[in-house]
């Protein structure tokens, strides 16, 4: 990997892992030590030291012990006596007890070697031999054979005494040089990482000096200057001074400096054609927007004919509706007068038929009165004959002459009824044939009537639908003036806004001019 080939950031982060890296191996290492010392101090506290406690304590009870065998057989009263058999109980408790943790912690403990397990199996030996010796006194002393109990102490409790304790010293002092050793190897252990972490330490610093010597050649490299004369060039770039910057010294090539000197260049050649390009852009917006202030105008003078003419186009329509709505009233009241007439011609038709049956009827009533007649007729014809028979009949005839003369004047004046009905009916029938006659001439007329009326209903019908095509007709051409009037109005607006785009084109033209001409290029040529 080359370095020189790198980014900044890629160096900054290089650098800044390389720091975590060795902050990461100094803190694993501190934490490994830490750990080990930990580990160490309590394999000491809980090992060695453990077990170098326990058989001191064993120690004293075992002279606890033998003290107080020894005064039960020298003691004079009775409570001395069981004070000393209960502290002889007490230690022979506490050396049972004591050994028997020590002898767990020895067979639980890893770091127990074969002399002290030795030592220990020793003091096991010692004790298993003491015991049942230092019960005989007891025993002896609680039997009050105190002569007796005082050889056995004399005689077999001593050597075996002297050779427990010597037992027990001798693990006592195995175990104070073992912890002596550890001390030692836990001293030298610390000064071997006291070294290792002060030359990590030390490699840290170099390499984070390195480090910083090469990131800083880097970045000046990379930069090509300081970076106040790279931040002076870019507050003149800011300003508009695009002039060029005097060099001291050779310029990188690659370095920021020298792109921001072909930035500079680029800039000034780029401002120039800007400002050609503003120049060119502002007299084509003055140009568009003269142009556009002419179409404004013809555009809007365009809308007012339209709109005139659209008034125009309204008032006739209105005209035209009207026309139309009358025509289809004329129409109307045509049908209804068609309709009247129809009524009219049934109701003559009736007329006529009534006069008919009217004419039919004072016929028979005509027949029936000549038949009336005949039976009056004959009705005095039978009278005169039986007024006759009655007149020959002389006194017994009389009374029915005298009916028979009532019945000749009824049939008498049944006749002369029947005359002058029959001159009644004669009359009538004259009046209905009169009637009849001008039924069928006003039948005539009412059908007539009808047919002219239907020719006239048929005009206004075709005078309305004519009408009607008419105004929608004029409706299509109002409504497509309508629209021409909208899209002019729009095309109207739509001027005016190109009239104000091209205003503000202009200003903005002439804006961008100001604007370029702040940029200084005098001195780009030097």
């Amino acid at each position: 990997m080359n370095l020189k080939t790198l980014s900044v950031k890629a160096k900054l982060a290089l650098s800044f892992t390389l720091l975590t890296g060795v902050v990461l191996i100094v803190s694993a290492v501190s934490i490994i030590a830490l750990g080990d010392a930990n580990q160490r101090f309590f394999g000491f506290v809980d090992g060695i030291n453990a077990r170098a406690r326990m058989a001191e304590q064993m120690r004293q009870a075992v002279d606890r012990r033998a003290i107080a065998a020894r005064n039960m057989a020298l003691v004079t009263t009775p409570a001395d006596f069981d004070l000393e058999k209960a502290a002889e109980a007490q230690a022979q408790a506490d050396v049972s007890a004591h050994l028997a943790k020590l002898n767990a912690m020895i067979a639980s403990a890893t770091d127990t070697t074969e002399q002290a397990r030795a030592l220990v199996a020793e003091i096991n030996r010692v004790e298993a031999l003491y015991a049942p010796v230092a019960q005989a006194i007891v025993n002896l002393a609680t039997e009050h054979r105190e002569e007796e109990a005082v050889r056995k102490i004399n005689e077999d409790c001593r050597p075996l005494l002297a050779a427990l304790v010597s037992a027990t010293d001798a693990y006592s002092n195995y175990t104070h040089q073992r912890a002596e050793a550890l001390v030692a190897d836990a001293h030298d252990h610390y000064s071997t990482q006291r070294d290792i972490l002060a030359a990590i330490c030390l490699a840290a610093v170099a390499a984070a000096v390195a480090a910083g010597v090469i990131i800083t050649r880097g970045l000046t490299r990379a930069l090509g200057t300081e970076p106040a004369v790279l931040k002076e060039i870019t507050q003149r770039v800011a300003s508009g001074d695009l002039s060029p910057v005097a060099m001291t010294h050779a310029v990188p090539a690659g370095s920021v400096l020298s792109s921001m000197d072909a930035m500079q260049k680029s800039l000034v050649a780029l401002i120039g054609e800007v400002r050609t390009a503003a120049d060119n852009i502002a007299t084509g917006s003055m140009q568009i927007a003269s142009g556009n202030a002419d179409l404004s105008s013809r555009t809007e003078e365009q809308a007012s004919s339209l709109q005139e003419t659209a008034a125009s186009m309204e008032e006739l329509t209105s005209t035209v509706r009207q026309n139309a709505d009358n025509a289809q009233q004329a129409s109307t009241l045509s049908s209804n007068a068609s309709h009247v007439a129809q009524q009219g011609n049934a109701v003559v038709t009736r007329v006529v038929e009534t006069m008919t049956a009217i004419s039919e009827s004072s016929m028979k009533i005509a027949d029936i009165i000549g038949i009336i007649e005949g039976i009056a007729f004959q009705t005095n014809i039978l009278a005169l004959n039986a007024a006759v028979e009655a007149a020959r009949a002389g006194e017994q005839g009389r009374g029915f002459a005298v009916v028979a003369s009532e019945v000749r004047s009824l049939a008498q004046r049944s006749s002369h009824a029947a005359k002058e009905i029959k001159e009644l009916i004669g009359a009538s029938v004259a009046k209905v044939e009169a009637g009849f006659a001008m039924a069928q001439d006003a039948g005539t007329t009412m059908s007539d009537v009808m047919t002219a009326v239907r020719r006239v209903s048929d005009i206004m019908d075709e005078i309305a639908a004519a009408t009607g095509e008419q105004s929608r007709g004029i409706e299509q051409v109002n409504q497509a003036i309508a629209q021409m009037d909208r899209v002019t109005q729009q095309n109207a607006a739509l001027v005016e806004q190109a009239a104000a785009a091209s205003q503000a084109l202009d200003h903005q033209g002439r804006h961008l001019s100001q604007t370029v001409s702040q940029f200084r290029i005098e001195h780009a040529g030097a």
